[in-house]
């Protein structure tokens, strides 16, 4: 097998994870209870949040101090997830601003939906997930070796497998909310478009994109943390009194715990 079609299929793997992550959505004919709705709320907040954790920030140190950054690598990953928080608080803003010229009696409450915030989280975590593999695939052909492409495929699919459940972490709590199983599934798939067109960008710029890396992880890491606390988190104990969405948190934190370790 060539070392392009190596490439080629570690791009493709981690894009088609997320999307048949994201048929899961069609597993439920009826759609989900109240229950269920919030136990899915709170599976997806602990995906996410132990993505955040083992995915980005914990990566972002490590290669913030392979960086030069020494004793203080965790700064710009502080920063970085300070402006990941913010940059979400930001489209909000630019959202409710457009929204209100358009509706005068709109209200800050709502006028954007948790679906979107939720899409727009995810697909930002999937942006430096896909440079990660990009920049892999791209040092394996700078150095030439074959043993970099093997370890570029083996991360491709590590990524590719944690790609699985997040797929579900963003349809199944989007269905109910748009009413159709379809777009929720739509919504799913395209926030991991982003991933193979990130890898093609990292493969052509590896020697450019490093140094910024735990900059990014960490603002992904923000975004996606945002999104749990201020929207998935309030919305599973919303309509339940339940500590279904508490245990889901748990299970999908420690189901994305035990892939991130055992794939790392």
């Amino acid at each position: 097998m060539s070392n392009t079609l190596i490439t080629a299929l570690g791009i493709i793997f981690i894009f088609a994870m997320t999307t048949l992550g994201s048929a899961s959505v069609f597993l439920f004919k009826k759609g989900a209870s109240d229950k269920l709705n919030s136990l899915f709320l709170g599976l997806s907040s602990g995906v996410m949040i132990a993505a955040s954790v083992w995915s980005l920030l914990l990566p972002a140190l490590s290669q913030a101090e392979e960086g030069g950054w020494g004793e203080i690598s965790f700064l710009p990953v502080a920063i970085g997830l300070v402006i990941g928080s913010l940059f979400l608080i930001f489209i909000e803003k630019i959202c409710f601003l457009i929204q209100k010229e358009r509706h005068k009696d709109i209200s800050p409450q709502s006028f954007m939906k948790k679906s979107t915030k939720l899409f727009l989280a995810v697909t930002v975590h999937n942006i430096p997930e896909g440079l990660s593999v990009g920049l892999a695939f791209g040092n394996a052909f700078v150095t030439g070796g074959e043993n970099g492409f093997i370890l570029a495929l083996a991360l491709a699919i590590g990524i590719g497998v944690q790609n699985l459940p997040e797929g579900a972490a963003i349809s199944l709590p989007m269905a109910k909310g748009l009413g159709s199983k379809w777009k929720a599934f739509g919504f799913g798939a395209l926030s991991g478009a982003v991933e193979p067109v990130m890898a093609v960008i990292g493969i052509l710029l590896s020697t450019v994109l490093t140094p910024i890396m735990p900059w990014l992880l960490a603002f992904s890491a923000g975004a996606m943390i945002y999104v749990v606390i201020e929207e998935l988190l309030p919305e599973g104990k919303e309509k339940t009194n339940s500590k279904i969405s508490t245990w889901g948190f748990i299970a999908g934190f420690v189901i994305m715990m035990i892939l991130d370790v055992a794939l790392g």
